[in-house]
């Protein structure tokens, strides 16, 4: 069977990449819609309306706008905005969160894709809520590395035509402590109130690193890091996305440096623990726009439409 499938926002950073994917798939048939009409109300509701599972990489209010387009009961969407990534009626698109959530996305016609530092961040500290080692309390904390590609064109127009030297240096932000994806990072993670997180971005196009400091003193449960890393280790262990990478492991720095950039061009993401009896820290890393971005909303459509998960994504 040919699937028809639309990309609207396709001139954006995820919405080319998701092209890209795209591109290496048999068995669908991309849509597509003429520069001068990508804002056209009508020519992208009969776009919306035809396919049969749309991609919206677009800004919150032309994601709802997309959605309230749709007058049939065929056509599935998968947001890569913040505008559904809580809403009760859609699923959330992190296939690794819990053993029912494919099941979820694979029967739902209405999914969100997850933010970059979410994804990170839910991925690294729900299995130790959920498994009753951090209470749901738990007073947590992070912060973000990441490349500039995540902040879409304007960013990247910025950091790739200017010689200001301010772009040389990390630059922390959101510093007013509400960044959009606070309310994914509480809810997905069990967590009873958002963390207090400080993202950061670079000057280099793509990498995540998240970063998680703990506290075991704090925890409900006596564990050390090793045994934090041996829970996650456990949890994921099918995972193919998803890999624990051995306790402290020296053989995964660089002279002891973190080199953040090591799974950008896939849908991975390596998850190292680190620490001691009184200090731990958790790091995801991952492509800001692979599994942070595009990688996941291609893998969200492998699983709604039957596909094997990795297909396009190798």
């Amino acid at each position: 069977m040919t699937y028809t499938i639309f990309v609207d926002g396709q001139e954006g950073t995820t919405g080319l990449q998701i092209h890209d994917y795209l591109s290496k798939i048999s068995n669908i048939e991309v849509l597509t819609i003429e520069p001068e009409k990508r804002k056209d109300y009508e020519a992208r509701k009969a776009l919306i309306n035809e396919a049969d599972l749309v991609f919206l990489c677009l800004p919150d209010s032309a994601s709802r706008e997309a959605v309230s387009m749709l007058s049939n009961n065929k056509t599935k969407i998968l947001d890569a905005s913040t505008a559904f990534r809580t809403h009760p009626e859609w699923s959330y698109g992190l296939p690794e969160l819990n053993k029912n959530q494919r099941s979820k996305i694979q029967h739902s016609s209405r999914v969100s894709v997850p933010g970059c530092h979410a994804t990170g961040f839910i991925l690294a500290i729900q299995p130790l809520i959920a498994e009753g080692v951090i209470p749901g309390d738990y007073p947590s904390t992070c912060y973000a590395l990441t490349g500039y590609s995540g902040g879409g064109k304007k960013l990247i127009a910025e950091y790739q035509n200017s010689n200001r030297e301010q772009l040389f240096a990390p630059r922390p932000y959101a510093l007013h402590l509400n960044h959009k994806h606070l309310p994914e990072m509480q809810l997905y993670s069990g967590l009873s109130s958002a963390p207090l997180f400080t993202p950061i971005v670079g000057n280099y196009y793509k990498g995540d690193a998240v970063c998680i400091p703990l506290f075991p003193r704090l925890f409900t449960k006596n564990v050390t890091a090793r045994e934090v890393q041996e829970l996650l280790a456990a949890y994921y262990e099918d995972e193919r996305f998803v890999r624990v990478i051995p306790y402290d492991s020296e053989a995964y720095l660089e002279e002891g440096y973190f080199n953040l950039m090591q799974c950008n061009d896939t849908n991975n993401v390596d998850i190292f623990v680190f620490g001691h009896n009184e200090q731990i820290l958790l790091v995801s890393r991952f492509d800001n726009l692979g599994k942070g971005a595009s990688g996941a909303a291609i893998q969200n459509m492998n699983i709604m439409l039957g596909f094997d998960e990795s297909t396009g994504l190798q």
